[in-house]
C-alpha cells in the first residue's frame, strides 16, 4: 500500500463514521454537552470542529496555504492557551450545516492527498506551524486523520452520554 491509498481509505472510513454519527443526533441535541464545568464544547461546538479539523490543516501541509477561515474556530486563540475557551468556540446551527461542513471538509481532504506526489508524502520534511519538527508529509497529513478520529471518538461519548444507542461496532462502522 502507498501513501495516496493508505490516506484515502482513512478519510473515507473516518468521514463516513463521522457523518453517520452525526446522523444519530437531533436538532435539540446542539445545545448539549457534558458539564458545565471544565470547558466542555457544546455538541453543536464539536460539530463545527469536527467539520474543519481534517480537511483545512492537510490543504495548509499540502500546498503551504496556512491562511485560515474567518469561520475557523482556531482564530480567537490566544498564544499563552493555543486554545481559546469552550464559550469562544462556534458552533452550527443545524445538522444539515454540520453535515455540509463535515462533506466540504471531506472534499478538502481528498483534493489535498491528490495534490501531493507520492515522493513528497514519503519522504518531504513538513514542520506545523504548532509544531517545527520537520515530520515527512505523509505522516502529516495522518496525523490530521487522527485529529478527525479523536474529534469522532468525542462524538460518540457524546452520544453515548446522552443516552443514545449506540455500540463499538457505531465508532468503527462495521
Amino acid at each position: 500500500m502507498n501513501w495516496h491509498e493508505l490516506l484515502l481509505q482513512q478519510i473515507e472510513d473516518t468521514y463516513n463514521v463521522s457523518e453517520r454519527l452525526i446522523r444519530l443526533l437531533e436538532e435539540k441535541d446542539l445545545t448539549w454537552k457534558p458539564s458545565e464545568n471544565n470547558n466542555w464544547m457544546t455538541t453543536g461546538q464539536l460539530l463545527f470542529h469536527l467539520g474543519n479539523s481534517c480537511g483545512i490543516p492537510m490543504k495548509g501541509f499540502a500546498t503551504g496555504e496556512w491562511a485560515m477561515p474567518a469561520h475557523s474556530d482556531i482564530n480567537e486563540a490566544k498564544p499563552e492557551t493555543s486554545l481559546p475557551p469552550a464559550e469562544k468556540l462556534k458552533s452550527v446551527n443545524s445538522l444539515d450545516e454540520a453535515l455540509k461542513l463535515l462533506n466540504a471538509d471531506k472534499r478538502l481532504a481528498v483534493e489535498s492527498v491528490a495534490h501531493c506526489s507520492e515522493e513528497d508524502l514519503a519522504g518531504k520534511p513538513s514542520p506545523a506551524p504548532w509544531d517545527k519538527t520537520p515530520v515527512i508529509l505523509g505522516l502529516r497529513l495522518l496525523q490530521m486523520i487522527d485529529h478527525l478520529n479523536q474529534h469522532k471518538a468525542q462524538l460518540f461519548y457524546y452520544l453515548k452520554l446522552q443516552g443514545k444507542p449506540v455500540n463499538t461496532m457505531h465508532l468503527y462502522g462495521k
